[in-house]
């Protein structure tokens, strides 16, 4: 197949959507697909011209993983892998995410949004302070003390409009990878540093991911099933991952979901599949040939997917809506 692959993009995770795009261009080759690689931006979508069978979007953050491209293939009737612009946007909106998990009943941490206009938390410490609509840990804080988590307040709002101040839960950390929307064998993550932060996920850092978790059976089932319920309240498909936090009576949290994984050498979505059985070229492939018979979606069928979304705020493409939401 002609496979066109979207990276770089215009997020402060570009650095490691350029990774990501190298290895999923390389490993289509090795599997035979004629790849068109495209840097693109929001003011530059020349690479969507380039007729192809399938695009691979592997951008993370903003405008890739937000759900803005996603709507544009779809208006442009181009397949393409992963999630639709609404899940897109749900899952990339921390607070979206957490209200629809809490309105369906799965656990997630007490949470409260603060702003530039409202900066205050009433949630004691410790808390984690982190962007609402940002990953790879960029601008995420622990915070054990008020004046930390005051200081993290203000660093945070100082690079974002609003923030997430969330109850931090002492444990194991755990990550669930779905492929095709069937969990896979989770990951315990153990770091070296405070926590699982930008540097301690692609700049080595002694970060060990174990797959012996230590953990009765039962709790590892029980957040595979987590996982999958969780994904499926927010409608990704192709590919995802949930990561997961365990307290000290093991009981699980869900603490978010990443629409498009990495794959970087470190990243935890083709390790899980690597561990299944499903190598990097057989991994990618089987998404690009998932995709292409799914075929591109109709305005019917977007409209539909809307319908089925819970009914929570829902992020649109030029701006999420700023009102002050609260969860305790």
């Amino acid at each position: 197949m002609k496979i066109t692959v979207l990276y770089g993009g215009p997020s402060a995770e570009r650095e490691v959507s350029l990774v990501s795009g190298k290895a999923v261009i390389d490993g289509l080759r090795d599997m035979g697909h004629d790849v068109f690689p495209s840097d693109v931006s929001p003011t530059d979508l020349s690479g969507l011209d380039e007729p192809c069978d399938v695009v691979f979007p592997v951008l993370h953050g903003e405008f890739g993983e937000s759900g803005e491209l996603q709507e544009i293939l779809e208006q442009r009737g181009i397949p393409f892998v992963g999630s639709g612009s609404l899940a897109s946007r749900l899952g990339m909106d921390k607070v979206a995410t957490k209200r629809a998990w809490q309105a369906a009943g799965l656990p997630t941490p007490a949470w409260e949004l603060i702003t530039r206009a409202a900066p205050a938390s009433t949630l004691p410490p410790p808390v984690v302070v982190k962007p609402v609509d940002s990953g790879s840990s960029i601008d995420v804080s622990i915070c054990k003390s008020q004046i930390d988590m005051d200081l993290a307040s203000d660093a945070c709002l100082q690079h974002h409009l609003d923030a997430l101040v969330e109850q931090f839960i002492d444990g194991p950390e755990l990550t669930v990878g779905l492929l095709e929307e069937e969990p896979l064998d989770p990951i315990r993550i153990i770091v070296k540093r405070e926590f699982f932060d930008y540097d301690a996920k692609y700049n080595g850092c002694g970060t060990e991911h174990h797959f012996d978790l230590e953990l009765p059976h039962q709790v590892s089932q029980r957040c595979r099933e987590l996982a999958r319920e969780a994904n499926r309240i927010i409608g990704c498909r192709d590919l995802a991952r949930v990561d997961i936090m365990l307290d000290q009576k093991l009981e699980p949290y869900l603490l978010e979901i990443n629409t498009l994984p990495g794959f970087t050498p470190t990243s935890l979505l083709p390790e899980a599949a690597a561990h299944a059985g499903i190598d990097f070229g057989q991994l990618v492939d089987r998404l690009v040939r998932r995709a292409a018979a799914r075929g591109a979606e109709t305005e019917v069928v977007v409209r539909e997917a809307r319908l089925s979304v819970p009914s929570v705020a829902i992020p649109t493409a030029v701006g999420r809506k700023r009102a002050i939401r609260k969860a305790v």
